[in-house]
């Protein structure tokens, strides 16, 4: 029988939040979908949890593969799904009850559509709301646009059209933090159309730590993805790359205050993303300054009252 949906969610020792996301899936206002939980390697009781929703639900199905990481585990969904749209979940975030429909509405009234998308509301690793929301951009939007900035922020956020994910071959598995912002890219260019609903639909988990590392290691994974993208747009990595660079660092330095990170970290983020591009000042006024206000105010507050930062 034809499924309109298929929800992929990659899981590795998932346990701690698995069965609160089914929740918020099964709980959806639109109901014509199969949930598939790739279980990748998890030595906790994933499977368990999974399991027990399947004998509840028949929607809710199980594979189980040998640890590879998350890009293969989506893909592995992505090969398995039935469904003419696909939408990801990761196994700690949730979805307000409306999102499925509102997202097959859109896709169904613009057939160019490729991708759908929409706003973001992130909470604590505890669960509790924060009242921050994502706050990219919507409409018109260009491969410069999706080549500077992950307008989606997360997978948990996003529907395809099976069809398109088919074509350009799912998700690099060389990659893995920008897995996803890569994949979005290549969806606009195969010349889809890529847009966002203008309400929160998905309420994202903040990771837990506070590791100046964890910065690190995302910017060398963003170099990563540029080497992929210079293959196939060598001209958009040549014409916006110091805007595109400027953007993560601005982001990294805005984290590195999530994350209460010392100062001098989020310091040197913002001042390279200046270096970067100071037009940026320009470009996006309110973001930057607010973000340089909070970042070099946090480094220079400790130091005019005397204590160290």
């Amino acid at each position: 029988m034809k499924i309109t949906v298929t929800v992929v969610i990659p899981a590795y020792n998932a346990s701690e939040f698995l069965a609160e996301t089914l929740k918020s899936v099964l709980q959806q206002t639109f109901t014509d979908f199969e949930i598939i939980v790739v279980d990748d390697g998890s030595k906790d009781n994933t499977t368990d949890i999974v399991h027990s929703f399947s004998q509840q639900d028949s929607r809710v199905k199980l594979i189980s593969q040998k640890n590879q990481g998350v890009s293969i585990a989506r893909n592995t969904g992505i090969k398995n799904a039935q469904g003419e749209f696909i939408a990801f979940l990761d196994a700690d975030d949730l979805w307000l009850p409306h999102k499925l429909a509102l997202h097959i509405q859109h896709l169904n009234n613009n057939p160019n559509l490729g991708m759908s998308f929409a706003r973001v509301e992130f909470m604590s690793f505890d669960g509790k709301l924060t009242g921050q929301r994502s706050s990219s951009r919507l409409k018109n939007i260009t491969l410069q646009h999706l080549y500077e900035e992950n307008l989606a922020v997360t997978p948990s956020n996003t529907v395809f059209r099976r069809a398109i994910l088919e074509k350009i071959g799912g998700f690099d598995s060389d990659l893995s933090g920008f897995a996803d912002a890569e994949l979005f890219l290549r969806v606009g260019y195969q010349g889809c159309e890529v847009e966002g609903i203008s309400q929160v639909l998905v309420l994202y988990r903040a990771s837990t730590g506070g590791m100046s590392s964890q910065l690190y290691r995302m910017e060398e994974e963003w170099n990563c993805l540029n080497q992929k993208i210079q293959v196939y747009a060598p001209e958009l990595v040549k014409k916006h790359y110091n805007q595109a660079k400027a953007l993560l660092l601005r982001y990294l330095a805005r984290r590195a205050l999530r994350l209460s990170i010392s100062s001098k970290v989020g310091v040197n983020y913002m001042n390279r993303a200046i270096r970067s591009q100071w037009t940026l000042i320009l470009r996006e006024p309110r973001r930057t300054i607010l973000t340089m206000v909070a970042v070099y105010g946090k480094y220079l507050l400790p130091k005019l009252g005397g204590s160290n930062s």
